[in-house]
Protein backbone atom coordinates (compact mmCIF):
# COMPACT_ATOMS: atom_id res chain seq x y z
CA UNK A 1 0.00 0.00 0.00
CA UNK A 2 1.37 2.95 -1.12
CA UNK A 3 1.40 6.66 0.93
CA UNK A 4 -1.90 7.77 -1.01
CA UNK A 5 -3.86 4.42 -0.23
CA UNK A 6 -2.93 4.29 3.71
CA UNK A 7 -3.97 8.39 3.64
CA UNK A 8 -7.58 7.44 2.12
CA UNK A 9 -7.65 4.16 4.25
CA UNK A 10 -6.92 6.38 7.22
CA UNK A 11 -9.34 8.88 6.01
CA UNK A 12 -12.20 6.78 5.21
CA UNK A 13 -11.98 5.19 8.33
CA UNK A 14 -12.14 8.08 10.14
CA UNK A 15 -14.49 9.83 8.37
CA UNK A 16 -16.91 6.17 9.12
CA UNK A 17 -16.38 6.19 12.89
CA UNK A 18 -16.56 10.30 13.44
CA UNK A 19 -19.24 11.59 10.70
CA UNK A 20 -23.22 10.67 12.38
CA UNK A 21 -25.31 9.12 10.48
CA UNK A 22 -27.51 12.27 10.59
CA UNK A 23 -24.25 14.23 9.01
CA UNK A 24 -24.79 11.95 6.23
CA UNK A 25 -28.32 12.59 4.41
CA UNK A 26 -29.04 15.73 2.01
CA UNK A 27 -28.72 18.69 3.64
CA UNK A 28 -31.98 20.97 3.55
CA UNK A 29 -30.95 24.51 3.48
CA UNK A 30 -32.68 25.65 6.75
CA UNK A 31 -30.04 23.27 8.58
CA UNK A 32 -26.85 24.87 7.27
CA UNK A 33 -24.31 25.29 9.68
CA UNK A 34 -22.64 28.96 9.48
CA UNK A 35 -19.27 29.52 10.96
CA UNK A 36 -18.93 32.59 13.24
CA UNK A 37 -19.47 34.80 16.57
CA UNK A 38 -22.74 33.08 16.53
CA UNK A 39 -22.76 29.62 14.90
CA UNK A 40 -25.87 27.66 15.65
CA UNK A 41 -26.58 24.36 16.11
CA UNK A 42 -30.18 22.05 15.31
CA UNK A 43 -29.06 18.92 16.74
CA UNK A 44 -25.78 17.12 18.98
CA UNK A 45 -24.77 15.64 16.17
CA UNK A 46 -24.39 19.24 13.81
CA UNK A 47 -22.55 20.49 17.06
CA UNK A 48 -20.57 16.57 17.08
CA UNK A 49 -19.62 17.06 13.66
CA UNK A 50 -18.58 20.92 13.13
CA UNK A 51 -16.17 20.06 16.39
CA UNK A 52 -14.79 16.82 15.02
CA UNK A 53 -14.11 17.97 12.03
CA UNK A 54 -12.18 21.47 13.33
CA UNK A 55 -10.10 19.57 15.66
CA UNK A 56 -8.73 17.63 12.47
CA UNK A 57 -8.15 20.47 10.82
CA UNK A 58 -10.54 19.91 8.02
CA UNK A 59 -12.31 23.01 8.05
CA UNK A 60 -9.60 24.50 5.50
CA UNK A 61 -7.70 21.11 5.13
CA UNK A 62 -4.91 22.22 2.23
CA UNK A 63 -4.01 25.29 4.32
CA UNK A 64 -0.63 25.11 6.28
CA UNK A 65 -1.14 24.08 9.97
CA UNK A 66 0.57 27.54 11.30
CA UNK A 67 -2.49 28.67 9.93
CA UNK A 68 -5.01 26.45 10.80
CA UNK A 69 -5.42 24.08 7.83
CA UNK A 70 -4.35 20.34 8.06
CA UNK A 71 -1.51 20.67 5.53
CA UNK A 72 -2.69 18.46 3.11
CA UNK A 73 -1.54 18.17 -0.49
CA UNK A 74 -3.61 18.55 -3.07
CA UNK A 75 -3.91 14.78 -3.99
CA UNK A 76 -4.56 14.35 -0.41
CA UNK A 77 -7.32 16.86 -0.31
CA UNK A 78 -8.81 15.33 -3.49
CA UNK A 79 -9.17 11.73 -1.48
CA UNK A 80 -10.63 13.69 1.32
CA UNK A 81 -13.24 15.15 -0.97
CA UNK A 82 -13.98 11.73 -2.40
CA UNK A 83 -14.27 10.12 0.69
CA UNK A 84 -16.98 12.71 1.91
CA UNK A 85 -18.81 12.35 -1.14
CA UNK A 86 -18.65 8.93 -1.02
CA UNK A 87 -20.26 8.91 2.35
CA UNK A 88 -22.63 11.47 1.65
CA UNK A 89 -20.88 13.87 4.25
CA UNK A 90 -22.36 16.69 5.28
CA UNK A 91 -20.32 20.21 5.18
CA UNK A 92 -19.42 20.48 8.97
CA UNK A 93 -20.27 24.80 7.75
CA UNK A 94 -20.86 26.81 5.60
CA UNK A 95 -17.57 30.04 5.51
CA UNK A 96 -17.19 32.30 2.67
CA UNK A 97 -14.08 33.25 4.20
CA UNK A 98 -12.59 29.83 3.92
CA UNK A 99 -13.93 29.64 0.50
CA UNK A 100 -12.90 32.71 -0.77
CA UNK A 101 -11.16 35.37 1.04
CA UNK A 102 -8.77 32.50 2.95
CA UNK A 103 -6.89 31.59 -0.16
CA UNK A 104 -6.54 35.06 -1.22
CA UNK A 105 -4.70 36.03 1.94
CA UNK A 106 -2.57 33.23 1.82
CA UNK A 107 -1.08 34.72 -1.25
CA UNK A 108 -1.61 37.50 -0.75
CA UNK A 109 -1.57 39.24 3.12
CA UNK A 110 1.44 40.25 4.96
CA UNK A 111 2.48 37.83 7.47
CA UNK A 112 0.85 39.38 10.64
CA UNK A 113 -2.02 39.57 8.54
CA UNK A 114 -2.01 35.82 8.27
CA UNK A 115 -1.27 35.26 11.51
CA UNK A 116 -4.36 37.24 12.81
CA UNK A 117 -7.11 36.35 10.02
CA UNK A 118 -6.43 32.97 8.94
CA UNK A 119 -6.53 31.09 12.54
CA UNK A 120 -9.95 32.15 13.22
CA UNK A 121 -11.11 31.45 10.28
CA UNK A 122 -10.07 28.46 10.16
CA UNK A 123 -11.98 27.71 13.21
CA UNK A 124 -14.75 28.77 12.07
CA UNK A 125 -15.04 31.48 14.82
CA UNK A 126 -16.13 34.66 12.06
CA UNK A 127 -18.30 34.94 9.65
CA UNK A 128 -17.46 36.79 6.40
CA UNK A 129 -19.33 38.70 3.83
CA UNK A 130 -18.72 40.01 0.65
CA UNK A 131 -18.69 43.82 -0.38
CA UNK A 132 -18.63 44.00 -3.94
CA UNK A 133 -21.09 44.93 -6.11
CA UNK A 134 -22.71 48.42 -6.01
CA UNK A 135 -25.96 49.61 -6.83
CA UNK A 136 -24.58 51.06 -10.13
CA UNK A 137 -21.48 48.22 -9.95
CA UNK A 138 -22.44 45.05 -10.47
CA UNK A 139 -21.72 43.71 -13.62
CA UNK A 140 -19.40 46.41 -14.07
CA UNK A 141 -17.56 46.09 -10.80
CA UNK A 142 -14.73 48.51 -11.96
CA UNK A 143 -17.29 51.60 -11.73
CA UNK A 144 -17.71 50.80 -8.06
CA UNK A 145 -17.62 54.49 -5.91
CA UNK A 146 -17.09 53.33 -2.33
CA UNK A 147 -14.51 55.06 -1.29
CA UNK A 148 -11.61 54.92 1.33
CA UNK A 149 -9.73 57.86 2.08
CA UNK A 150 -6.58 57.81 4.25
CA UNK A 151 -6.49 59.55 6.77
CA UNK A 152 -3.88 59.34 9.52
CA UNK A 153 -3.45 55.73 10.46
CA UNK A 154 -7.48 54.99 8.98
CA UNK A 155 -8.96 54.52 5.80
CA UNK A 156 -11.93 56.41 6.03
CA UNK A 157 -14.98 54.68 4.13
CA UNK A 158 -18.11 56.05 2.37
CA UNK A 159 -20.61 54.34 0.45
CA UNK A 160 -22.87 51.57 -0.31
CA UNK A 161 -22.34 47.41 -1.32
CA UNK A 162 -25.42 45.46 -2.42
CA UNK A 163 -26.58 41.77 -2.85
CA UNK A 164 -24.68 41.21 -0.04
CA UNK A 165 -25.08 37.66 1.10
CA UNK A 166 -25.98 37.57 4.85
CA UNK A 167 -24.81 41.46 5.12
CA UNK A 168 -26.91 41.27 8.45
CA UNK A 169 -25.94 38.09 9.96
CA UNK A 170 -21.58 38.44 9.34
CA UNK A 171 -19.00 39.55 11.57
CA UNK A 172 -16.51 40.82 9.04
CA UNK A 173 -16.85 41.78 5.40
CA UNK A 174 -13.93 41.79 2.96
CA UNK A 175 -14.76 44.86 0.39
CA UNK A 176 -13.23 46.60 -2.75
CA UNK A 177 -13.25 50.25 -1.79
CA UNK A 178 -12.19 52.93 -4.38
CA UNK A 179 -8.64 54.40 -3.02
CA UNK A 180 -7.38 56.25 -6.26
CA UNK A 181 -10.43 57.94 -7.78
CA UNK A 182 -8.02 60.04 -10.34
CA UNK A 183 -6.73 56.98 -11.74
CA UNK A 184 -8.29 54.45 -14.56
CA UNK A 185 -11.13 52.99 -12.55
CA UNK A 186 -9.58 49.56 -12.41
CA UNK A 187 -6.08 51.19 -11.05
CA UNK A 188 -7.85 52.85 -8.44
CA UNK A 189 -9.43 49.66 -6.31
CA UNK A 190 -7.99 48.18 -3.21
CA UNK A 191 -8.92 45.20 -1.03
CA UNK A 192 -9.92 46.18 2.52
CA UNK A 193 -11.21 43.99 5.28
CA UNK A 194 -13.73 45.63 8.49
CA UNK A 195 -15.54 44.58 11.43
CA UNK A 196 -19.20 44.90 10.53
CA UNK A 197 -19.86 46.58 14.06
CA UNK A 198 -17.84 49.03 13.80
CA UNK A 199 -19.43 52.75 14.21
CA UNK A 200 -20.97 53.69 10.67
CA UNK A 201 -21.78 50.31 9.14
CA UNK A 202 -25.68 50.02 8.84
CA UNK A 203 -27.54 46.98 6.87
CA UNK A 204 -31.05 47.10 5.67
CA UNK A 205 -31.78 43.55 4.47
CA UNK A 206 -33.86 43.46 1.12
CA UNK A 207 -36.82 41.72 0.60
CA UNK A 208 -37.49 39.53 -2.34
CA UNK A 209 -40.74 38.35 -3.75
CA UNK A 210 -40.54 34.86 -2.70
CA UNK A 211 -40.56 35.54 1.10
CA UNK A 212 -37.12 34.26 1.62
CA UNK A 213 -34.27 36.83 0.88
CA UNK A 214 -30.01 36.39 2.10
CA UNK A 215 -29.65 40.07 0.48
CA UNK A 216 -28.94 43.01 2.15
CA UNK A 217 -28.04 46.63 1.42
CA UNK A 218 -24.82 47.96 3.62
CA UNK A 219 -24.29 51.21 4.16
CA UNK A 220 -20.67 53.03 5.78
CA UNK A 221 -21.10 56.55 6.76
CA UNK A 222 -17.63 57.41 7.75
CA UNK A 223 -16.36 53.97 8.93
CA UNK A 224 -12.68 54.14 10.21
CA UNK A 225 -10.95 51.09 9.19
CA UNK A 226 -7.49 50.97 10.74
CA UNK A 227 -5.00 51.16 7.72
CA UNK A 228 -3.39 48.08 8.57
CA UNK A 229 -6.49 45.80 7.25
CA UNK A 230 -5.88 46.74 3.47
CA UNK A 231 -4.72 43.90 1.91
CA UNK A 232 -2.16 43.97 -0.35
CA UNK A 233 -0.80 47.28 -2.09
CA UNK A 234 -2.79 50.19 -1.84
CA UNK A 235 -4.61 50.41 -5.61
CA UNK A 236 -4.13 46.68 -6.35
CA UNK A 237 -7.08 45.65 -5.13
CA UNK A 238 -8.16 44.63 -8.99
CA UNK A 239 -5.90 41.99 -9.00
CA UNK A 240 -6.53 40.25 -5.84
CA UNK A 241 -10.35 40.77 -6.44
CA UNK A 242 -10.40 38.42 -9.67
CA UNK A 243 -8.11 36.11 -7.51
CA UNK A 244 -10.87 36.12 -5.17
CA UNK A 245 -13.57 36.08 -8.04
CA UNK A 246 -11.74 32.86 -9.17
CA UNK A 247 -12.02 30.93 -5.66
CA UNK A 248 -15.58 32.04 -5.56
CA UNK A 249 -16.43 30.42 -9.10
CA UNK A 250 -14.80 27.24 -7.55
CA UNK A 251 -16.90 27.05 -4.76
CA UNK A 252 -20.14 27.60 -6.91
CA UNK A 253 -19.44 24.68 -9.20
CA UNK A 254 -19.56 22.77 -6.62
CA UNK A 255 -22.89 24.20 -5.45
CA UNK A 256 -24.49 20.80 -5.81
CA UNK A 257 -22.20 18.21 -4.61
CA UNK A 258 -23.69 15.33 -2.45
CA UNK A 259 -24.81 16.60 0.77
CA UNK A 260 -24.78 20.47 -0.47
CA UNK A 261 -28.43 22.02 -0.03
CA UNK A 262 -28.76 22.14 -4.06
CA UNK A 263 -27.81 18.28 -4.51
CA UNK A 264 -30.64 16.05 -5.59
CA UNK A 265 -29.75 12.41 -6.09
CA UNK A 266 -30.69 12.29 -10.53
CA UNK A 267 -30.39 8.75 -10.25
CA UNK A 268 -32.81 8.79 -7.66
CA UNK A 269 -35.48 10.90 -8.85
CA UNK A 270 -34.76 8.67 -12.83
CA UNK A 271 -35.41 6.10 -10.57
CA UNK A 272 -38.67 6.95 -9.00
CA UNK A 273 -40.18 9.13 -11.38
CA UNK A 274 -39.16 8.41 -15.46
CA UNK A 275 -41.96 6.95 -17.32
CA UNK A 276 -41.57 3.90 -19.15
CA UNK A 277 -40.58 4.04 -23.20
CA UNK A 278 -44.11 4.27 -24.07
CA UNK A 279 -44.18 7.04 -26.91
CA UNK A 280 -42.41 9.60 -28.09
CA UNK A 281 -42.54 12.36 -25.14
CA UNK A 282 -41.13 8.91 -22.92
CA UNK A 283 -38.66 8.71 -25.07
CA UNK A 284 -37.58 12.23 -25.14
CA UNK A 285 -37.74 12.28 -21.89
CA UNK A 286 -35.01 9.78 -21.59
CA UNK A 287 -33.49 10.96 -23.54
CA UNK A 288 -33.18 14.53 -21.96
CA UNK A 289 -32.33 12.38 -18.95
CA UNK A 290 -29.59 10.39 -20.37
CA UNK A 291 -27.83 13.23 -21.21
CA UNK A 292 -27.87 15.28 -17.87
CA UNK A 293 -26.27 12.04 -16.31
CA UNK A 294 -23.35 12.43 -18.95
CA UNK A 295 -23.44 15.57 -17.92
CA UNK A 296 -23.00 14.99 -14.82
CA UNK A 297 -19.82 12.16 -15.28
CA UNK A 298 -18.40 14.34 -17.66
CA UNK A 299 -18.12 17.47 -15.09
CA UNK A 300 -16.59 14.90 -12.71
CA UNK A 301 -14.10 13.87 -14.92
CA UNK A 302 -13.05 17.80 -16.15
CA UNK A 303 -12.96 18.13 -12.10
CA UNK A 304 -10.30 15.26 -11.89
CA UNK A 305 -8.45 17.26 -14.78
CA UNK A 306 -8.37 20.26 -12.56
CA UNK A 307 -6.78 18.75 -9.48
CA UNK A 308 -4.23 16.89 -11.10
CA UNK A 309 -3.47 20.48 -13.02
CA UNK A 310 -3.85 22.32 -9.93
CA UNK A 311 -0.67 19.43 -8.41
CA UNK A 312 1.52 20.73 -11.59
CA UNK A 313 1.10 23.96 -10.35
CA UNK A 314 -0.85 24.99 -13.89
CA UNK A 315 -2.80 28.38 -13.95
CA UNK A 316 -6.53 27.01 -13.45
CA UNK A 317 -7.77 30.38 -13.80
CA UNK A 318 -9.47 29.26 -17.13
CA UNK A 319 -10.34 25.78 -15.76
CA UNK A 320 -12.40 27.46 -12.64
CA UNK A 321 -14.30 29.95 -15.30
CA UNK A 322 -14.89 26.77 -17.46
CA UNK A 323 -16.19 24.58 -14.16
CA UNK A 324 -18.57 27.76 -13.24
CA UNK A 325 -20.04 27.87 -16.24
CA UNK A 326 -20.35 24.72 -17.42
CA UNK A 327 -22.04 23.24 -14.19
CA UNK A 328 -24.53 25.52 -13.37
CA UNK A 329 -25.63 25.78 -16.81
CA UNK A 330 -25.97 22.09 -16.35
CA UNK A 331 -27.75 22.30 -13.01
CA UNK A 332 -30.82 24.35 -14.64
CA UNK A 333 -30.80 21.90 -17.17
CA UNK A 334 -31.29 19.14 -14.67
CA UNK A 335 -33.99 20.75 -12.44
CA UNK A 336 -35.72 21.69 -15.85
CA UNK A 337 -35.75 17.90 -16.14
CA UNK A 338 -36.50 16.76 -12.58
CA UNK A 339 -39.51 19.43 -12.37
CA UNK A 340 -41.05 17.77 -15.28
CA UNK A 341 -40.78 14.66 -14.10
CA UNK A 342 -42.66 15.20 -10.72
CA UNK A 343 -45.60 17.07 -12.93
CA UNK A 344 -48.29 18.33 -10.48
CA UNK A 345 -45.79 17.79 -7.49
CA UNK A 346 -43.19 20.22 -8.81
CA UNK A 347 -45.94 23.01 -8.49
CA UNK A 348 -45.73 23.43 -4.38
CA UNK A 349 -44.08 26.06 -3.13
CA UNK A 350 -45.08 26.01 1.17
CA UNK A 351 -47.21 24.28 3.39
CA UNK A 352 -48.96 21.13 3.38
CA UNK A 353 -50.03 19.04 0.71
CA UNK A 354 -46.74 18.20 -0.69
CA UNK A 355 -43.47 16.34 0.14
CA UNK A 356 -40.85 18.41 2.07
CA UNK A 357 -38.26 17.03 -0.48
CA UNK A 358 -40.27 18.49 -3.42
CA UNK A 359 -40.87 21.36 -2.13
CA UNK A 360 -37.04 21.87 -1.41
CA UNK A 361 -36.54 20.69 -5.09
CA UNK A 362 -38.99 24.05 -6.58
CA UNK A 363 -36.94 25.56 -4.57
CA UNK A 364 -33.58 24.78 -5.94
CA UNK A 365 -35.00 25.16 -9.20
CA UNK A 366 -35.22 29.27 -9.04
CA UNK A 367 -31.72 29.24 -7.27
CA UNK A 368 -30.47 27.49 -10.23
CA UNK A 369 -31.13 30.97 -12.64
CA UNK A 370 -29.57 32.58 -9.86
CA UNK A 371 -26.15 30.57 -9.99
CA UNK A 372 -26.17 31.18 -13.71
CA UNK A 373 -25.54 35.14 -12.40
CA UNK A 374 -23.88 34.56 -9.05
CA UNK A 375 -20.38 35.15 -9.31
CA UNK A 376 -20.42 36.75 -12.52
CA UNK A 377 -22.97 35.51 -14.79
CA UNK A 378 -22.56 33.01 -17.44
CA UNK A 379 -21.98 36.14 -19.97
CA UNK A 380 -18.92 37.07 -18.20
CA UNK A 381 -17.68 33.50 -17.79
CA UNK A 382 -17.91 33.28 -21.49
CA UNK A 383 -15.72 36.46 -21.90
CA UNK A 384 -13.29 35.33 -19.32
CA UNK A 385 -12.69 32.10 -21.75
CA UNK A 386 -12.80 34.16 -24.24
CA UNK A 387 -9.81 35.80 -23.38
CA UNK A 388 -7.58 33.78 -20.69
CA UNK A 389 -8.33 30.10 -22.40
CA UNK A 390 -8.80 30.73 -26.12
CA UNK A 391 -6.67 34.28 -26.33
CA UNK A 392 -9.13 35.93 -28.54
CA UNK A 393 -8.88 39.82 -28.49
CA UNK A 394 -10.98 42.00 -26.97
CA UNK A 395 -14.21 43.11 -29.93
CA UNK A 396 -13.50 46.67 -31.10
Amino acid sequence: MNELDAFRAETRAWLEANCPASMRTPMPSDEMVWGGSTVQFNSEDQRLWFERMREKGWFCPDWPTEYGGAGLDVRRQAILDQEMRRLHCRPPQINLGIWMLGPVLLEYASEEQKQRFLPPMARGEVRWCQGFSEPNAGSDLASLRTSAVLDGDHYVINGTKIWTSYGNKSDWMYALVRTGPMVPKQQGISLIVLDMHSPGVSVSPIDLISGKSSFCQVFFDNVRVPADQLIGEVNDGWKLGKALLQHERRAMSRFSESALPTHFDLDEYLTRCLPSPEGAAELALQQRAIRCLMDEECYSLGNRRMVDAVSARQDVSGLMAISKLVHTEQERDKFELLLELLGNAALGWDGDGFAARDLELTNSWLMSFAQTIAGGSSEVQLNVIAKRVLGLPDAK
